[in-house]
């Protein structure tokens, strides 16, 4: 079982070379696909250094589109059965993707979220109002949707690789966490989701996500839910 991980990146200097060495340390078959989003800060003169690893690939936008762009690129070049979404900070623990793959592998998912509000695992306390505005779009995506996540806007989204084919993917920034999961609850996959520990990070620490943001991702919600988009 060869499992892909899907890693958007723009301007992660400071991270992207420790978080990537995380990944490589993972005890699974598995390839590691980068997608440089224009960054500015000399991230791309470090990806271009680790381009020779084993198993990596890094593509490069010659302009900065966003998160969701970075991603329907790598998307593109996945051969793996199994797809993993990564961010390039070190927000998340590349050691949990044993757990979050499990429920594929045992054939009862065909997507695993890994929340970062229903979790026993450690949590770094940080901005009381970030978190109330995610558990707000979460509950908002949740009435149009029916279903009862805890966590859309996590970064860990894991996929069958069939699912991530059958969807075609239009938002090109933050969108694309209430997109894909409109999307997947209109096809009816079977969605699990796990607990997983989580070091965020502030502003002043390179958090990107603002409440502009928020306001597409309830338009968003609107959007891909109400249409017949694929």
């Amino acid at each position: 079982m060869k499992i892909s991980v899907v890693m958007p990146v723009y301007n992660e200097a400071k991270t992207v070379r420790e978080l990537i060495k995380r990944v490589e340390d993972v005890d699974l078959e598995k390839e590691i696909i980068i997608v440089d989003d224009y960054s500015t800060d000399g991230t791309r003169n470090i990806l271009k250094g680790l381009e020779r690893n084993p198993g990596i690939r890094v593509l490069y936008h010659d302009k900065n589109m966003g998160k969701g762009a970075a991603l329907r690129t790598g998307f593109k070049h996945i051969t793996g059965n199994i797809v993993i979404i990564q961010d390039a900070d070190l927000e998340y623990n590349p050691q949990e993707y044993h757990k979050l793959i499990r429920p594929i592998l045992d054939g009862r998912a065909d997507v695993v979220y890994g929340s970062r509000f229903i979790t026993t695992e450690e949590r770094r306390v940080l901005l009381f109002w970030h978190s109330l505005g995610n558990s707000f779009i979460t509950f908002i995506s949740n009435m149009f949707t029916n279903l009862n996540l805890t966590d859309i806007e996590t970064c860990y989204k894991v996929f069958k690789a069939d699912v991530i084919r059958s969807l075609t993917i239009e938002e090109n920034r933050f969108g694309f966490e209430p997109e894909i999961t409109a999307k997947i609850a209109k096809k009816r996959y079977r969605i699990y989701e796990i607990g997983i520990s989580y070091s965020g990070r502030d502003y002043s620490e390179g958090k990107k996500i603002g409440w502009k943001d928020g306001f597409r991702a309830i338009w968003c919600i609107v959007k891909y839910n109400l249409t017949r988009r694929r």
